[in-house]
């Protein structure tokens, strides 16, 4: 296993096919066809501030190792192919399908989940506005865009600049579908939070 801090530690485990059976030279012993390889993975990471490791195979997304095996399940599992964007989180402060981002990209890096917007029982003034807006309807949807709004109020605030348009609230949102609210209140709601955070 490898020592760089970045490098997932694996474990390889594989069934072999049994010894001493003879086969025909090029054809596969029927122990190989079912035989099956797996590996796991530890990845490390931090996750909404704090450290997390856990194990997962290889070839889960990250969307899976957040909801079956940390049990945060305000990612929305939708699509399942990168369409819907209720699987948005953040890595490294960008926002990211989960759903189509494996779980080793995680390994070292920062990933954010809605599940750490809000803490401490104080509301993200993005949940507020959504709240006072109307923003959100069935709410499948609205932990990705929550995220993906979050993203652009953060780059917008660094960046020091003071006015944010719908267009861009559009374009940083156009990842996310929303099927119920014809995302009229979805602009208002961050628009309103851009305003609160400016005041605040």
């Amino acid at each position: 296993m490898s020592s760089d801090a970045n490098t997932p530690k694996s474990v390889n485990t594989e069934v072999g096919s049994p010894s001493g059976r003879k086969q025909a030279p090029g054809v596969p012993a029927p122990a190989d066809l079912r035989a099956k390889s797996r590996q796991v993975e530890i990845v490390e990471f931090t996750l909404n501030d704090e450290p997390c490791h856990a194990a997962a195979p290889a070839h889960w997304t990250l969307l899976e190792l957040l909801r079956y095996s940390l049990g945060l399940t305000g990612s929305k599992q939708g699509c399942d192919k990168g369409d819907c964007g209720a699987c948005t989180v953040r890595l490294n402060g960008a926002p990211v399908m989960s759903c189509i981002t494996l779980a080793l990209h995680a390994h070292g890096n920062r990933v954010d989940t809605v599940e750490g917007l809000g803490v401490g029982g104080t509301p993200h003034p993005l949940q507020d506005a959504f709240d006072i807006c109307g923003g959100a309807q069935c709410g499948f949807c609205t932990p990705g865009i929550l995220m993906s709004a979050s993203a652009l109020l953060e780059r917008k605030q660094e960046a020091g600049e003071d006015e944010l348009t719908r267009t861009e609230i559009a374009v940083a949102l156009g990842g996310n579908l929303c099927r119920c609210t014809g995302y009229t209140k979805i602009l208002d709601a961050v628009e309103h939070a851009w305003s609160a955070t400016k005041a605040s």
